[in-house]
This record gives structure tokens, C-alpha cells and sequence, in this order.
């Protein structure tokens, strides 16, 4: 998967299944609010020797969480209210591998009462475009009933820092 045009014709499709082709982004850091730095492990490498695939959405998922914890004062634990993911897409661009630190550029595009659709970029220390790019949708619901709850205070004055 190390080919650049191999890379560029799978990282062409969006997540709706319609075959449109989307441009690969050309995103920098600077487009991502929040950044974090998140160290790849051992394990993250499959046989093919680069990260796997599934390792992108941990990512994902790192960096959105941390900032919701941290930033916002979301309570994974015990809060009445937590963030479910309903919908996600990652669009590959380079390798990643062990040991590499990816840097993790976070953004909010739409947010709603119950919703909020991020945007991410991985990249790579030293290159500007981004070895991955998606978005990831959570819709806040209550813990118990799981029905949509409107965003927690805290956690929605966290999440309009990151809109543009």
C-alpha cells in the first residue's frame, strides 16, 4: 500500500457508498484546532508491516475522547449522558508504522442538540499532508434509555471551540 497512486485511487471514496469521487484532502494541521500526539505500539503493525487499518479508527476515536474528557468534563463512567458513534469514515492515504508518533488534528464541522460530526487528520511527523483523513459522528443519548439527550453543557462549550 505504499504505491502513492494506489494510495490516492483508495482514498477516493466517500463513506456513503454512492462511488462519488471525493478530491484527497489537502488538509494542514493548522485546519485542526486540537492536536495530539499519539505514539503507535508494537501491536498497531499487522504482517504487511505498517499500522493496521482498524488502528486508524483507535486513533479516531483517542483523539475525539480525550478532548470530550479532558476539555469537556464528559464522565464515561458514570454520566447521564454519553456519545454514541453512529457513523465513521476514514480515507487512507499513507502508511503509518512502528514506531512513528502520529499527530491526531481534530475539528468540529456541524453540531447540533444531540449530535456533533468531527472531522480528523493523522499525519506524520514532518509531512504535511495528512496519511489519513475521516470524520465520525456521535450522537449524545441518555446512558439508561439510550434516546438522544442534548449535549451536556461542558461538553458543548468544548465542542464550539473546534468549529471553524
Amino acid at each position: 500500500m505504499d504505491d502513492p497512486e494506489t494510495s490516492r485511487s483508495l482514498g477516493a471514496k466517500d463513506g456513503a457508498g454512492d462511488g462519488e469521487s471525493r478530491p484527497e484532502s489537502s488538509e494542514s494541521r493548522a485546519a485542526y484546532p486540537h492536536r495530539l500526539e499519539i505514539p503507535t505500539r508494537w501491536g498497531d503493525n499487522d504482517v504487511y508491516g505498517h499500522v493496521n487499518n482498524v488502528e486508524y479508527y483507535a486513533f479516531f476515536d483517542t483523539v475525539i475522547n480525550q478532548w470530550l474528557i479532558e476539555q469537556g468534563g464528559l464522565d464515561i463512567h458514570r454520566g447521564e449522558t454519553i456519545g454514541l458513534c453512529v457513523e465513521s469514515h476514514c480515507a487512507f492515504a499513507a502508511s503509518l508504522a512502528f514506531p512513528e508518533t502520529v499527530e491526531a488534528g481534530l475539528r468540529v464541522d456541524r453540531l447540533g442538540n444531540s449530535s456533533v460530526r468531527y472531522e480528523i487528520g493523522l499525519f506524520r511527523a514532518g509531512v504535511a499532508e495528512p496519511a489519513a483523513s475521516g470524520w465520525f459522528i456521535h450522537v449524545f443519548v441518555d446512558r439508561e434509555s439510550r434516546r438522544p439527550a442534548a449535549i451536556p453543557p461542558g461538553v458543548r462549550e468544548a465542542l464550539e471551540r473546534l468549529t471553524g
